[in-house]
């Protein structure tokens, strides 16, 4: 009989171009769950520095780490200045329900 290995698998490992953070992020906030979006953005930071995202958006580090953790719930403030410090931006369209009843 084999013996199997696992390891844990950190999606910060594998973020490692703007593309790759703009779809993981793109995928979190389509899923639409907040701890998971919180979450995601936590992945991003540390995979980019989350001293230096802290820093870029004018918070605290450990105050970062916690509003960013899968139990965390930061403020859209919070999650607003983490976009930017990022280099991204969020947009807004129009679902297809609603493009429906127009």
């Amino acid at each position: 009989m084999t013996k199997t290995t696992t390891t844990i698998w950190d999606p910060a490992a594998h973020l490692a171009t703007i593309e790759d953070v703009a779809a993981y992020l793109e995928a979190a906030l389509h899923d639409g769950d907040p701890q998971l979006i919180a979450a995601a953005l936590g992945d991003i930071a540390r995979a980019k520095g989350m001293g230096q995202i802290a820093r870029e958006a004018g918070l605290g580090r450990e105050s970062l780490y916690k509003s960013l953790s899968s139990s965390g719930n930061p403020e859209l403030a919070t999650v607003l200045k983490v976009i930017s410090a990022l280099g991204l931006q969020l947009h807004v369209s129009a679902t297809d329900q609603a493009k429906m009843a127009v």
